[in-house]
């Protein structure tokens, strides 16, 4: 059973029980020992044997920012410090400091990790920068092997890790500390990607930045950010967008507050409160945030807490971003750029256990049902009926009960991930921009996250399931060298997020099949990644409907007019 909800809880538990043997013994053998020269350094990388026995480059552990220790914790990220010598980048850097079952990690984080095929000095190879998932306090970017998504030419993959937690996002609404260190280092990364990439074979001016759940939330942020500007030409969004309750802090001084209380000091001064914090050791600064919700919060929307905020404006401060993204998108500030973006037909899936042990208090009060953004803007009396309508929808005039899963899968992809995601994707279309939308529904044995869930009985792909298509793992090997059928699916499904990446489009050609059409406000178009791929109109229209009319109501920019 999941605790509380975290959108990879188990899947970053998984991580860990196969990480010893992620590594194929023929990962660290080298034919020849790479030697790349970058602003601040040479680096020694090594061969990596791929999966389809090709070789590429692979130079690991790449400082792209100073070590934010000491009184650098909690701020901005600052350039690296250059080195004498050759550095050797064979091997992977600390992970950030986290908390997983156990303490893991260090402060000392801030690394990259480079796979390429060609170390032809400006050959201009596209570049892909995978953002990883993990509720922005868990995770890294070392477990993303580059093996499917390089069984196609010419694509550079890098991979990164970012402060999390309190470190990489802790709030004090002050000058000294206002917030989003975390997003600060992924824009550091992006920088040091633009001054270096070239050295690697990459082409600077094609950069796609795609990620995971926090991950996709991530990437569609620096969509709103102008230190962003110009470090990236495409994003792909899986199963997340920036404007989704779960990826915008709220209240974010006061739980730094409860989170000093409970690691012993009771104060109202920031100033107090950031020597406070700064004295302590890394460790104690994970594993908060459930201590730290309110009685609300602990059934209204996701337990993902310590995250990116809307920064206060300082003088000499560079923020991050200082204005709510949702009127950011309608008002058109936003980096215009070729957008990919969808979510999984059981994203729900991945808290379903968590929610039937619930079941009770959402049925005593379906109101906490209830968006955070739609409460906020609606009377006590409207919340009541909001809750009310939300049950009826699903299960008509009774209780939900145990029996009614995959309802509740559907209602809580719905509710988490569907909406935002045809909310973001229509607005943002509105603009005159392009955007491709996908509905992921491929079942296989590469549903990593569903089978281990025990629930290969009920429909829907689950939240991170699509993971397994795009990157390689000790999960996955023996499925994928066992069925050709896998294999097949797996190239098909890199070749589309390899073709956008390349050229703004998923299928410059028919060879995939379907066409995959742009998303237009009248069609709504969208992708249908299963068997066969597929192109589809109006992707569950009844229920973004019911959705929309609730947003509509409270005031909030929504799709549907009527």
């Amino acid at each position: 059973m999941i605790n509380s909800f975290n959108f990879n809880l188990l899947f970053i538990a998984l991580l860990q029980i196969c990480a010893v043997h992620c590594l194929r013994e023929d990962y660290e053998q080298f034919q020849s020992a790479p030697v790349v020269t970058v602003q601040e350094g040479r680096l020694r990388g090594t061969t990596y044997n791929l999966v389809d026995r090709s070789t590429c480059y692979a130079f690991r552990g790449i400082p792209y920012a100073r070590p934010p220790v000491g009184d650098l914790r909690f701020k901005a990220p600052l350039p690296p410090l250059p080195w004498n010598g050759v550095r050797d980048a064979r091997n992977f850097g600390d992970i950030c400091v986290q908390y997983n079952s156990t303490y893991q990690g260090s402060e000392d984080c801030l690394f990259l990790n480079i796979y390429t095929k060609s170390l032809r000095r400006h050959a201009k190879h596209s570049v892909m920068v995978y953002i990883h998932g993990g509720s922005y306090y868990e995770g890294s970017g070392d477990f993303f092997l580059p093996d499917f998504l390089m069984l196609h030419e010419n694509i550079i993959l890098i991979t990164l890790n970012y402060r999390l937690d309190i470190p990489g996002f802790l709030s004090l609404d002050t000058p000294e500390v206002p917030g989003n260190a975390g997003m600060k280092d992924q824009v550091a990364a992006l920088r040091w990607i633009q001054n270096n990439i070239a050295q690697f074979g990459g082409d600077p001016n094609s950069v796609t930045i795609f990620g995971e759940s926090s991950g996709a939330s991530s990437v569609t942020y620096h969509m709103f950010s102008k230190m962003s500007t110009g470090l990236f030409h495409k994003v792909i969004a899986q199963s997340g967008v920036c404007t989704h309750d779960w990826a915008i802090g709220r209240d974010s001084k006061a739980r730094a507050f409860r989170a000093g209380k409970l690691l012993g000091i009771e104060t109202d001064n920031v100033d107090e409160l950031l020597q406070y914090f700064r004295g302590l050791d890394a460790n104690a600064l994970t594993n908060l945030t459930f201590a730290t919700l309110t009685p609300d919060e602990m059934y209204r929307g996701l337990p993902e807490q310590f995250i990116p905020v809307v920064e206060k404006k300082f003088p000499g401060v560079e923020a991050f971003i200082d204005e709510n993204p949702v009127n950011m998108l309608v008002e058109g500030k936003i980096n215009r750029v070729p957008l990919l973006v969808g979510y999984n037909s059981g994203e729900g899936l991945v808290i379903l256990n968590d929610h039937l042990t619930k079941l009770d208090i959402y049925n005593r009060e379906p109101s906490y049902y209830v968006q955070r953004e739609v409460k906020e803007k609606i009377s006590q009396e409207q919340l009541i009926d909001f809750g009310d309508r939300i049950k009826r929808f699903y299960v008509g005039n009774r209780n939900i009960t145990q029996d009614d899963k995959n309802i509740i899968v559907d209602m809580l992809t719905d509710m988490h991930f569907s909406y935002n995601t045809h909310r973001f994707v229509h607005l943002y279309t509105k603009l005159g921009e392009k955007a491709y939308l996908y509905w992921f529904n491929l079942v296989t044995d590469l549903n990593i996250i569903k089978i281990a869930l025990g629930l290969t009985d009920l429909k829907g792909v689950s939240h991170a399931d699509e993971l397994w298509y795009l990157f390689y793992n000790y999960l996955n090997e023996n499925s994928y060298a066992e069925q050709s059928r896998l294999r097949d699916i797996v190239f098909r499904v890199t070749k589309l997020w390899t073709n956008f990446a390349k050229t703004g489009r998923p299928t410059p050609d028919n060879s995939l099949g379907a066409i995959w059409q742009p998303y237009t406000t009248k069609g709504k178009e969208y992708y249908k990644i299963d068997e066969p791929f597929a192109l589809g109109h109006r992707l569950d229209k009844k229920r973004v409907k019911f959705w929309d009319k609730m947003y509509a109501e409270a005031g909030l920019p929504h799709i549907y007019s009527k």
